[in-house]
This record gives structure tokens, C-alpha cells and sequence, in this order.
């Protein structure tokens, strides 16, 4: 069969690591070798090594790791090369966690030792663990958000940032910086009194005074601030506005000539574009030259309608010519193809499956270790303790003890961190999980992101047809339909032969 997991990516890291036991200096330049040989022959081109020496991979606490994970954001590269995934985590969960950070950024974990990511149960169960970290993220966040909330209600800091000429004190209410707060009467005045926003930008950066940010002064950070109605006093949170809930800085008639200025000077401002959210993004990938495929927006030259697509990575890199697809329509195949999989069925069958797998890893090799080496502590301390009451050589024999049970304190904690780091998911909440998932919303963009997280691996889009690679499915699952049509075709049937599940 086709190899369709070999996708190529424009540019790649390399993440290595080795703990501080059982591993060395050298583990790491085989390492390093191994994904460098690895990304030659996919033809990625290699940016940067990222090395953490002599750290664990039981937490994601690792500084070249968190530098890696936060570069991703600036989409230097789309790839990151590791040995084998227990370089990049040992932690499913925090594995899980990590990956979903990558991939909104347009990231892809790739190992160069392992034919896929996993063993499909491992893949099925991490797919799950994301699907479910990000569904109780968002929990979180609303719990976050009605936190934030109540101290709204209060006029109290919410922890964002405070702005030029206030500061937040222990009771977390606002108080005027006065420092700061005569800079910000200047500018104000300045404007005021008609100097122009490009001249007090230029003013205040000669004189090195920052933002609240610690930022130079710019058009838009000064428009930001001579706007902002926390300077007279309103505190304002969600659009709700609260008079005298901060200390005033500038005068109600300043504010006002001010605002009467910045109306008279402004511009019809561009409408604002909502940031379109790609849901296939490291996932799709073109039929034909195997790139990834990115998305991209457009307006159309009569109505500037804005129009979203998905485009072939490989059109400027080697000219491919691929077709472009609509966003909404391949998003909505699969979408719809996905929730075509959850039956009651197979969902009890993958909830079966990742319980078992959470359970087994529960059991892991370090583990057994950890249990066998406390066994044989007691037996140690067991045979001091006799040597002990035969009258030996009391003083040398309670060292001895001693030494046994700090090593012991030392393993159970060792043993306590492990047991930590595994997951425990029942059968009745990855059930419950999936069968929400299922039932949800198909036009909710959370369950749409859910959908696919959870039961997409990898699609590889031809002109007029896609192969779906599940990871639920030992097999991936081709469906014969022409992506050229027009978008109503979408909700036409699919017809497609069911790959078998590898958890059945």
C-alpha cells in the first residue's frame, strides 16, 4: 500500500533529549543524526536543534522543549523531527497537550524511528487525550472567564495589562502611577493642542519613554491610549462601562477635545476581517506531490466577497498543480465523515480500547522497576534488622539502615511522581466524550475542531477524490467524490468501502 504518512514539509526542527540516567552526550548526536539523515531524504530543510541534556521526559518542564513549543508561534517551520516520541514526552497527556499546541500553529510531530506517530492504539488513545485536554480547556477557560467576572464587578484587575499611568496593588484595585501618569497627561495635551500623532510618537521615543508594555510609542499604541476611557475615570469590562470605578487622570472636558479631534482626523476605518480558522491544517495534504496543504483567503473582484481555500504547499516550491479546494466544503465532507464513524458501536469500542491502554501504562516498565527496587529495600532493611538483633556490629549496621531508608523515601517519591503522570480515563467518560462529540452541533466550530482532532489523521486530497487515513482504522478509507463540484454536491451521500478498526 502506498506510504500516505510521508509528507513533506518546507521547513523542520529537531528536538533531542536524554536523561540523566542509562544515556550520555552521545545518545544525542545519535539522535540528532538520525533526524538530520531522516529530513534529507523527505527534502525538509532543517532550521534549528533544540537539546535538553540531561532532563527527564516525564513533565514538559524543559527549557529547550517550552523555547521549541513557543517558536512555534512565530511559523518559522511546520515540522518537528524527533528520534522516537519518547523524546519528545513519556507523558501521554502532556504529549497530547503539547501536540494540540504545535498543530494550532501549524505544527506536525514526526518520528523518525516509528512508521506513523504510534502503534494505531497509541495514536487512537493520544487523539483522544487532545480531543479531550481541549474540551476541558475550554472548560477551564470559562471558569477562568467568570473568575475574571466577578472581579469585573468589583472594578478590580482582571490581569490584563494595567496601561500607561496606573498600577495595581495587592488588593488587585488600580491606582494612579504618578510618574507615568504626568507622561500621560502630556500626550493628551499635546494632541490637544494639535500636534499631530506622528510628532508625539517621535517625541516621546527621543525622550525613551515605553508603553505599558515596555514597547516604543507607535500610531497605533498612541491612538490605543488617547482613546482608552479608563483615563477618565470609567472602568470598562466587556463593554460594560462603570463611571469613577478608576482614579482619574485626564478631565472629562481634555477626554471629550480629545475624542472631538481624533473624529474630525479619522479615516473610514477598513471592516474588520475575522480571522478564519483552518481546521484541516496539518492534516490535509495534497494527493499528487504529498505537501502539506495551507489555507488561504481571497476576495472576489465585483462584490469583494471573501472566499476560503485550501491550496497545495508545493505550487511555488515545485509546481504542483493541484487544484484549490473550498475551505467550507472539504471541512464539511469530513466533518460529516467523521461523525459517520461514531456509532454507538465503535465508540464503545474505542472507549474500551483507551481505558485498557490508560490502565496498561499505569503498569509501565519504570514502574515495575521503581516496585521492585522497594521490595528490595525491605528485604535489605529486613536482614539489617536480624543482623541487628544477632548483636553484629550495632553502630555500622544503623548507618546502614539509615542509608536504606532515605534511599526508600527517595524511590516512593520517585514512584508517586510516575504514578502522577499517567492518565486515568474511565470506559463511562471517554463514552460520554464521544458520544457528545457526535451528538453535538455539526456547525459549532469547537465540535468541528473536536470531530476532526479526535478521529483524523491524515487526508490526502486528489482532483476528484480524497483518502481518509482514520485513526480509529488499520485501513485508510478512499471515497470516489468530485471535489470540482459545486458546493451543494456536499450533501450528496458519501458512498466509500468501510476500512476494518483496528480495535475491534
Amino acid at each position: 500500500m502506498e506510504n500516505y504518512h510521508k509528507a513533506k514539509a518546507v521547513h523542520a526542527v529537531i528536538y533531542a533529549r536524554f536523561s540523566s540516567h542509562a544515556q550520555n552526550e552521545q545518545s544525542i548526536e545519535g539522535q540528532l543524526k538520525a533526524c538530520c539523515d531522516y529530513a534529507e531524504q523527505q527534502g525538509y530543510k532543517v532550521l534549528k536543534e533544540y537539546v535538553d541534556r540531561a532532563l527527564s521526559g516525564k513533565n514538559d518542564n524543559r527549557p529547550e522543549f517550552q523555547r521549541m513549543i513557543d517558536d512555534s508561534s512565530k511559523h518559522h517551520f511546520e515540522v518537528v523531527l524527533v528520534y522516537q516520541l519518547d523524546r519528545f514526552s513519556r507523558n501521554r497527556y502532556d504529549s497530547a497537550v503539547n501536540k494540540h499546541k504545535l498543530k494550532k500553529n501549524g505544527v506536525r510531530v514526526i518520528s523518525v524511528r516509528e512508521n506513523i506517530s504510534d502503534d494505531a492504539s497509541g495514536v487512537l488513545m493520544e487523539a483522544v487525550l487532545e480531543g479531550m485536554a481541549e474540551y476541558y480547556s475550554a472548560e477551564l477557560s470559562q471558569k477562568v472567564q467568570r473568575g475574571m467576572s466577578i472581579n469585573a464587578e468589583k472594578c478590580l484587575s482582571t490581569g490584563s495589562r494595567v496601561g500607561l499611568g496606573f498600577r495595581v496593588g495587592d488588593d488587585k484595585r488600580f491606582y494612579i502611577d504618578e510618574h507615568a501618569a504626568v507622561v500621560v497627561r502630556q500626550i493628551f495635551e499635546m494632541y490637544a493642542s494639535g500636534h499631530k500623532i506622528v510628532e508625539i510618537c517621535e517625541h516621546l521615543n527621543r525622550q525613551q519613554i515605553k508603553t505599558s508594555s515596555g514597547a516604543e510609542f507607535n500610531k497605533n499604541s498612541l491612538r490605543v491610549l488617547l482613546q482608552n476611557k479608563r483615563y477618565k475615570g470609567i472602568y470598562t469590562y466587556k463593554g460594560v462601562e462603570t463611571p469613577n470605578g478608576m482614579p482619574r487622570i485626564i478631565s472629562d472636558e481634555l477626554f471629550e477635545k480629545v475624542q472631538d479631534i481624533m473624529n474630525k482626523n479619522k479615516k473610514a476605518p477598513a471592516r474588520a476581517r475575522a480571522k478564519e480558522e483552518y481546521l484541516l491544517t496539518t492534516k490535509l495534504f495534497c494527493g499528487h506531490c504529498r505537501e502539506m496543504m495551507i489555507g488561504i483567503s481571497g476576495t472576489s473582484g465585483t462584490n469583494k466577497t471573501v472566499h476560503n481555500y485550501y491550496v497545495c504547499n508545493g505550487r511555488k516550491k515545485n509546481g504542483c498543480n493541484k487544484k484549490y479546494v473550498q475551505k467550507k466544503y472539504i471541512e464539511d465532507m469530513v466533518v460529516n465523515l467523521a461523525r459517520v464513524q461514531l456509532t454507538d458501536k465503535n465508540i464503545n469500542a474505542i472507549a474500551t480500547a483507551v481505558a485498557a491502554l490508560c490502565e496498561k501504562e499505569k503498569d509501565s516498565p519504570n514502574m515495575k522497576r521503581l516496585n521492585g527496587l522497594i521490595r528490595e529495600n525491605d528485604k535489605a532493611v529486613n536482614n539489617l534488622l536480624n543482623a541487628l538483633e544477632q548483636g553484629q556490629a550495632a553502630d555500622l549496621i544503623t548507618q546502614r539502615l539509615e542509608k536504606k531508608r532515605a534511599e526508600k523515601e527517595m524511590l516512593e517519591e520517585e514512584l508517586a511522581r510516575e504514578s502522577i503522570s499517567f492518565v486515568d480515563l474511565s470506559a463511562p467518560e471517554i463514552r460520554f466524550f464521544l458520544t457528545q462529540m457526535r451528538d453535538g452541533d455539526a456547525n459549532d466550530e469547537s465540535n468541528r475542531r473536536l470531530l476532526i482532532t479526535v478521529m483524523i489523521n491524515a487526508i490526502y486530497l486528489y482532483d476528484d477524490k480524497y483518502t481518509v487515513i482514520f485513526n480509529a482504522a488499520d485501513k485508510p478509507i478512499e471515497v470516489t467524490h468530485s471535489l470540482i463540484d459545486e458546493i451543494e454536491a456536499a450533501t450528496n451521500e458519501f458512498v466509500y468501502e468501510q476500512g476494518s478498526s483496528t480495535i475491534e
